[in-house]
C-alpha cells in the first residue's frame, strides 16, 4: 500500500491551494561532507539560489536526481523551477520510498517552489500543515469523508515557526496507521515573508523507526534553515 507520493502533494491539493512553478530556479545543489578528521558525521545540502540548508548524517543515501525528476513527472508534475533532494537511509535506498509506508529506516525529502498568486494568496498556516497529509482537525473530516485510509491519527508536535528576514511556517509531527504499521512523519513547511516561495522537509519512517532513529531525525529537522547556513 503506498499514500499519496509526496511529491504531488504539491502539484495537486485536495483543498484548493494551487502551486505554480514562476521562475527557474538557478541554485546549484551543492552536496558536501565535513569534518575534523576521519569520516565526515553529516552530509551537507544547500540550494544557493534560495539559501535553503540542511544535513544528513552521511550514512543515509542521496537519491539520484535523475530518479526524483521521473518521480515527479509520473506524479503528473514538472521538475522545472522546483529543487528537489532526498536521502534514503535504507541500505537499498529508493526512490520509490518517497511516497511509500512502514519504511523501515528514515527516508527525508526537500523541496523550494515557487507559488503562483493564487497560492500565495490561499497559504495559511493551516494549508502549511495539512500540505502533505491531513493534519487540522477540518483536514481529517474532509479526506475522512473522501475515503481517505488513514487511522489512529496523534500528534505529538505543532510548532509555529519565526525566523530571519519573515521566513515563517510550521513544524509538525503526527503519527498515523496506513499499512500494517503506525508511521511517524516529521515535516517543516515554511515561506518567505512575501509568501511566494515555499521551503519543505519531511522525514518519514515507522513509528519503530522514528523512536529508534529520533535523534539523528531531529538534527536533521532542526538543521533545516532558510538563509545563509551557520
Amino acid at each position: 500500500m503506498e499514500v499519496t507520493p509526496l511529491t504531488n502533494r504539491v502539484f495537486r491539493s485536495t483543498r484548493g491551494l494551487t502551486w505554480g512553478v514562476a521562475f527557474m530556479l538557478t541554485g546549484v545543489l551543492a552536496t558536501v561532507g565535513l569534518s575534523g578528521c576521519g569520516a565526515p558525521a553529516y552530509t551537507y545540502v544547500a540550494d544557493s539560489s534560495a539559501g535553503t540548508y540542511y544535513k544528513v548524517p552521511s550514512g543515509w543515501h542521496q537519491i539520484s536526481q535523475k530518479d526524483l525528476n521521473a518521480a515527479i513527472k509520473a506524479a503528473g508534475g514538472s521538475s522545472a523551477g522546483i529543487w528537489t533532494t532526498a536521502f534514503d537511509a535504507n541500505t537499498a535506498p529508493s526512490v520509490d520510498h518517497n511516497g511509500s509506508i512502514d519504511l523501515s529506516q528514515p527516508y527525508v525529502v526537500a523541496q523550494v517552489l515557487a507559488l503562483s498568486s493564487t497560492g500565495t494568496n490561499m497559504l495559511s498556516y493551516d494549508a502549511m500543515r495539512d500540505i502533505w497529509l491531513p493534519v487540522t482537525s477540518s483536514a481529517r473530516q474532509t479526506a475522512a469523508s473522501q475515503g481517505f485510509s488513514g487511522t489512529n491519527f496523534a500528534q505529538s508536535r505543532d510548532q509555529m515557526i519565526s525566523g530571519k528576514q519573515g521566513v515563517h511556517g510550521v513544524r509538525e509531527t503526527f503519527q498515523y496507521t496506513l499499512g500494517a504499521q503506525t508511521d511517524t512523519f516529521d515535516e517543516e513547511v515554511l515561506t518567505n515573508a512575501d509568501q511566494t516561495e515555499l521551503y519543505l522537509l519531511q522525514v518519514h519512517c515507522t513509528q519503530a523507526c522514528y523512536t529508534k532513529n529520533q535523534n539523528n531525525i531531529n538534527t536533521v529537522m532542526s538543521s533545516f534553515t532558510v538563509g545563509s547556513p551557520t
